[in-house]
């Protein structure tokens, strides 16, 4: 049995934790939402997806860290900008063979973890093809669950790699492990800018995005940009047609709402800063305009500000 922490118990942390649990490891859900502290303890972890409707009493949920103390692994599943004070929460609880998996949207976590901490123990998840949202406190779902990829923030192979995607794998989930995450993470970053700020922007689903011409051009156009800008950066994409990519990617999920999207919905902060806005900073390191990104991030940032 492995004592995991889940660091952020959101839509994705839910299902990690449930089906981490229900394979008979020790888990602990750690969220600052309080109340959905409060409806684990009393009722247990609901996750319902495509396998089922599944409720595990075994997850031991808190709001503060330190109360799950020591781990083997700690798995950050905040937004972005939660990466930073997650990692700086556990540092003091970290032992020399605690292994931190942090699986995010956007790029930057392992830079974020590292104003904390050191990351020789640092690996990095990419999560994709789930649609998960939160119905209420204590309750996930999820539209799908294709693959969670995994592998270390330096590059290359590992026995640690090899066993995180062996506990995984035991837990009912599909993943693989990596010799170059890097690329796969910005293989998720170009879906994410492709559907993350324009479905926010134009308040719709994926199917609807995709539906309408001009928006979807939009969208297309958010991807071209994140491809000529990774390229430029030396990312080996594993394609050379990006809107083929994030076209075959997205039809699975036509009634999913992205996160983003439903951070909009509940009037919280997004994470446009770390997916459509990272897009021009980076693009200015490489001379690459990217009028697309700029201002899907504008708008965004602009119905963001109206609720101050």
């Amino acid at each position: 049995m492995t004592r995991i922490a889940v660091v952020g118990a959101g839509a994705m942390g839910s299902i990690y934790a449930a089906m981490l649990a229900e394979a008979g490891h020790e888990v602990w859900a750690v969220d600052t939402w309080a109340e959905h502290i409060e409806a684990i303890d009393r009722n247990g972890l609901r996750v319902e997806g495509p396998r089922g409707d599944l409720t595990v009493n075994t997850v031991k949920a808190t709001t503060d860290p330190a109360e799950a103390g020591t781990c083997d692994l700690y798995i950050i599943a905040t937004k972005a900008a939660g990466v930073g004070p997650a990692a700086k929460a556990i540092a003091p609880l970290l032992s020399p063979e605690s292994l931190i998996l942090t699986i995010q949207n956007g790029l930057g976590a392992g830079d974020r973890i590292a104003e904390h901490l050191p990351t020789d123990n640092v690996l990095l998840g990419v999560a994709e093809g789930f649609g998960a949202s939160m119905v209420g406190p204590g309750h996930a779902h999820h539209n799908a669950m294709r693959l969670i990829r995994i592998g270390e923030l330096g590059g290359g192979s590992s026995e640690r790699l090899d066993g995180l995607v062996s506990l995984w794998r035991s837990a009912g989930f599909e993943v693989a492990g990596y010799d170059d995450i890097d690329q796969l993470i910005w293989e998720k970053f170009l879906c994410n800018s492709t559907l993350s700020g324009p479905c926010t922007a134009f308040r719709c689903t994926v199917g609807e995005l995709m539906d309408d011409p001009a928006q979807w051009a939009v969208a297309l156009g958010c991807t071209r940009e994140v491809f000529d800008v990774g390229t430029a950066l030396g990312v080996g994409f594993s394609f050379q047609d990006p809107v083929s990519y994030v076209t075959e990617f997205a039809s699975p999920l036509r009634n999913a709402r992205p996160s983003m999207l439903q951070d909009h919905l509940a009037r919280r902060p997004s994470e446009i800063d770390a997916i459509n806005g990272m897009v021009p900073v980076l693009g200015r390191r490489v001379g690459i305009a990217t009028p697309y990104n700029d201002t899907v991030s504008a708008v965004v940032r602009a119905t963001e500000a109206g609720w101050q």
